[in-house]
């Protein structure tokens, strides 16, 4: 497959997955007694609502143009009213909705790698379906970090509530700007991380290695 058929490719499946990411984070708070992402219309696979200029278009295009040997990208963030919310630890399970989603993803994509000999022996498909497999792990690993407004800062401040809202409040209005810069100045330290992770996970997922995937692009 050819390069640039390949980030194409690897493109589509971060948008949709991302989507999907987004979805669950609205579908798990509906069923915890937020209707705010239903009522504004973004409980709903439909990938029109969910177009982030910024997060679905510039920067995936960014980093596809730039050196930088990777692509993340996203959907526009579902919203969620945290007062409407009822149980114990119900913003923690919202955020964690979102990468559970991409790595049970992964899993079944990876599964039928592994299992379907067919897949295994025509590269297009193997890469195909790898790529799903390695987009998902990305999504879901590097939203779990713990930096604002990723989900991962949700699961820090669920157990470290002694954070203090001010805290909570600085990161609200500038995480992303913090997120921004995290990235491209640490970026080469950041996705090591990731992609050792990614790498872990993937061999015992799909039963070939990580770096035989990496071959195909």
């Amino acid at each position: 497959m050819q390069i640039m058929e390949s980030w194409i490719l690897i493109f589509i499946i971060l948008i949709f997955s991302a989507i999907l990411h987004e979805y669950m984070h609205g579908f798990v708070a509906y069923s915890l007694g937020d209707p705010t992402a239903k009522n504004m219309g973004r409980l709903t696979l439909n990938p029109i609502p969910h177009i982030d200029p910024f997060y679905t278009v510039l920067l995936p295009a960014l980093m596809i143009i730039l050196p930088t040997n990777f692509i993340i990208g996203g959907a526009k963030p579902v919203p969620i009213n945290p007062f409407n919310l009822k149980g114990k630890y119900a913003q923690m399970k919202v955020a964690l909705a979102g990468p559970g989603s991409n790595i049970a993803l992964a899993i079944i994509f990876g599964l039928l790698i592994r299992f379907i000999p067919f897949i295994r022996g025509n590269e297009s498909l193997l890469f195909a379906f790898g790529a799903v497999v390695f987009v998902n792990l990305l999504l879901a690993v590097f939203n779990l970090l713990p930096i604002p407004p990723l989900d991962g800062s949700h699961v820090l401040f669920t157990f470290f509530p002694a954070l203090s809202e001010k805290v909570k409040v600085f990161f609200a209005q500038y995480g992303f700007f913090i997120l921004l810069a995290i990235i491209f100045f640490f970026a080469n330290f950041i996705f090591y991380a990731i992609f050792l992770v990614i790498a872990l996970l993937f061999y015992p997922i799909t039963g070939i290695p990580f770096v035989e995937f990496l071959t195909l692009l």
